[in-house]
């Protein structure tokens, strides 16, 4: 199939990709003229494990084409995706003037019948919204269909190669017969498309993760009732988790989740709950949770210094929201980092692959380390935000020998509370008992 995909940012470099991987002719478009010189000449733009490769692939195989120009770019395509920034407004409601800025442009240049996907996350009545737009100046036949996205970061290229569903919303039955065909090769397993129209396929995607949104923000809270009453959080998280009606998945407790997903989606489900008039107590209720949670380790901290934190230096593992991705959207450790300048402490941080966009965002506020290790050196205190594979199974010889005082803050539970208070660390995770030195 010819598939143009408009928008080059993380959804629309992945779908691109991926669609391109199985056979399809795919043109993306975007107006950056800067980015779409560096995509053509094959300079990704983006960290997502396992993307490059693919994307260096079909580049040189000419499946796989980037351009500033709308019209060229969907002149063949029988299906256009829209992945486009829908960016919060102060509200909390989607800001939907980049999808519909293009759906008005469509309309300008369409002269035959296309199939336009709303890839992006958008609000309940944005299909309707888009086809109007596109109505306004061209009268042929076209289908506006819902197609939301799941893709994870870290870990996006296998959802959308070997997806758990794929939710399609339209009344078209041509549409549908199109979509079917171009999803064939991702369900060949069994996993199914699932049909539906199209404002419940865009409330799909909302509910979705507003409600593992509220499994983390849930979870947060037990662990904060396990700190008062002496409970181990890992031990409730097991005991809950191996009921099949709860699963393990999205139970481990930290300091709040990021990112460009939950925290969006959450309030722009808010926002439209609202609007219709509708009170969703629970969602104020995670968004509550969740933003007092991104600050829960700077109490420790305070406690531990003795409320003087001036001129202390903190050393901080992880800048990400979450492992494997360079996404720094709404990440916990920006709050701690906040936080920590604010009372007079120094930070030296460190991220395998964050770290660039910290310094367009904090500058030189904090320091940056070449490798975990020297992040250590003369630091008062560790504190860890971001649960990278390298920050699981450190080297605690170096750990002590770079660190002035053998103390861990820890955000993400990475370890062993028994086995660290053996090493004579103190130690401050998320929902368990400290562990203090043998004196």
């Amino acid at each position: 199939m010819k598939i143009a995909v408009v928008g080059t940012g993380y959804v629309g470099l992945v779908t691109g990709t991926c669609f391109a991987e199985t056979g399809n002719d795919v043109t993306c478009v975007d107006i950056d003229q800067k980015k779409v010189e560096k995509l053509s000449n094959g300079e990704i733009t983006i960290y997502e494990p396992g993307l490059e490769k693919l994307f260096v692939r079909n580049l040189k195989e000419g499946r796989l084409r980037f351009t500033t120009s709308l019209e060229e770019g969907i002149k063949d395509a029988l299906i256009i995706f829209l992945a486009l920034p829908t960016p919060p407004g102060e509200d909390g409601s989607a800001d939907l003037k980049y999808i519909l800025g293009v759906a008005e442009d469509l309309g300008k240049i369409l002269q035959d019948y296309k199939v336009i996907v709303d890839k992006s996350t958008v609000p309940v009545g944005t299909a309707e919204k888009v086809k109007s737009m596109i109505a306004k100046n061209y009268k042929g036949e076209f289908d506006v269909v819902s197609n939301p996205e799941f893709l994870r970061e870290g870990v996006a290229v296998e959802d959308f190669m070997k997806p758990d569903r794929v939710v399609v919303g339209t009344v078209s039955e041509r549409a549908k017969k199109v979509m079917s065909d171009l999803y064939g090769p991702f369900v060949r397993q069994g996993n199914p498309i699932i049909f539906m129209d199209e404002r419940s396929a865009e409330l799909t995607k909302y509910a979705a993760n507003s409600f593992l949104a509220t499994k983390i923000s849930f979870m947060n809270e037990i662990a904060q009732l396990c700190e008062r009453i002496g409970a181990d959080v890992d031990m409730v998280r097991r005991g809950i988790g191996s009921d099949e009606r709860i699963g393990k998945r999205f139970l481990f407790p930290g300091i709040g989740y990021g990112g460009s997903c939950f925290p969006k989606d959450v309030q722009a489900l808010l926002k439209s709950s609202r609007e219709a008039q509708y009170d969703f107590r629970i969602l104020d209720a995670v968004m509550e949770v969740n933003e007092k949670q991104k600050l829960h380790l700077v109490p420790k901290i305070r406690k531990y210094f003795n409320n003087q934190l001036k001129g202390k230096k903190i050393a901080l593992w992880g800048l990400a929201f979450k492992p494997n991705t360079d996404d720094i959207r709404e990440a916990p450790s920006l709050y701690i980092i906040d936080a920590l300048l604010k009372e007079g402490a120094t930070v030296c941080a460190y991220d395998p692959e964050a770290m660039n966009n910290v310094k367009q965002l904090v500058g030189d506020k904090i320091r940056y380390a070449e490798n975990q290790y020297e992040c250590l050196k003369g630091a008062d205190a560790l504190v860890i935000a971001t649960e990278w594979n390298e920050f699981r199974t450190p080297d605690f010889l170096k750990i002590v020998s770079n660190l002035k005082t053998k103390v861990i803050f820890d955000g993400r539970n990475l370890f062993d509370v028994a086995a660290i208070r053996e090493l004579g660390f103190y130690y401050e995770s998320i929902g368990r008992t400290p562990a203090i030195p043998n004196q």
